[in-house]
């Protein structure tokens, strides 16, 4: 008699569905108003460190804390290795070494991400705790911890890796027979818009609905994986 399917692949697949939809709606709480989804830029820019360091002082925490979106993408970064892993049970199977390479990659990505959104996070709700009298003592120590060097670029920039390894992945997955080449495309570019418009809600927004495009067929290829190890046997 085979095993029931691990635990472990059913959750990942599931993974594949709340992943995207709890970042997309990370991106839509960036938007102040619906209009700004269409500002579309090639650059990021930063926000004016005085205007965003008065405005999160004066605020003083008053919004819960599980309503800042980098907060809700802190705790949905462990859903990104489950859906690193739903691919992987599809590729190792032609592809073991970049299939694994590419998990690898993921993985040691989603770790510097949690450390971008954990500084952001302790950065914002740490502004509001800040007496009025020192705000500008408040500016410019966020000028030098948000400034683009050092630490915070390494983090940066290793957190980018979560994204390649989903790349890598995907491009693994050209070799699994029936896994349409069109749904690899969709993983590839949007993870490519998440590395060269990073910051950038809108483009990353777009990015994010085009990996979870592509990830539907791999939910059902997983799908039905769990389906004939669940069959029993003849």
């Amino acid at each position: 008699m085979t095993d029931n399917p691990p635990l472990s692949r059913n959750v990942s697949a599931v993974a594949m569905f709340l992943f995207p939809l709890l970042f997309i709606a990370v991106f839509v709480m960036h938007f102040r108003h619906p209009g700004d989804f269409f500002h579309f830029r090639l650059q990021y820019v930063p926000r004016d460190p005085a205007t965003v360091v008065t405005n999160l002082v004066r605020a003083q925490n008053r919004w819960p804390l599980f309503r800042d979106p980098h907060m809700l993408g802190y705790l949905g970064l462990p859903l990104l290795p489950l859906c690193a892993y739903a691919l992987y049970t599809l590729g190792r199977t032609v592809r073991p070494l970049l299939s694994g390479i590419a998990l690898f990659t993921t993985v040691s990505g989603t770790i510097f991400l949690g450390g971008i959104f954990g500084m952001w996070t302790a950065f914002y709700r740490g502004l509001g705790n800040v007496d009025l009298q020192h705000t500008a003592g408040a500016i410019a120590t966020f000028q030098g911890m948000t400034a683009p060097h050092g630490a915070f670029l390494v983090t940066t920039t290793l957190g980018k890796l979560a994204f390649v390894g989903l790349s890598l992945q995907a491009l693994a997955l050209l070799a699994v027979r029936g896994f349409p080449k069109w749904a690899v495309a969709c993983v590839v570019l949007g993870s490519t818009l998440f590395l060269l418009f990073w910051d950038l809600d809108n483009w990353m927004l777009i990015g994010m609905a085009l990996i979870m495009t592509g990830f539907f067929p791999a939910f059902r290829m997983v799908r039905d994986l769990n389906r004939e190890d669940d069959s029993p046997p003849s």
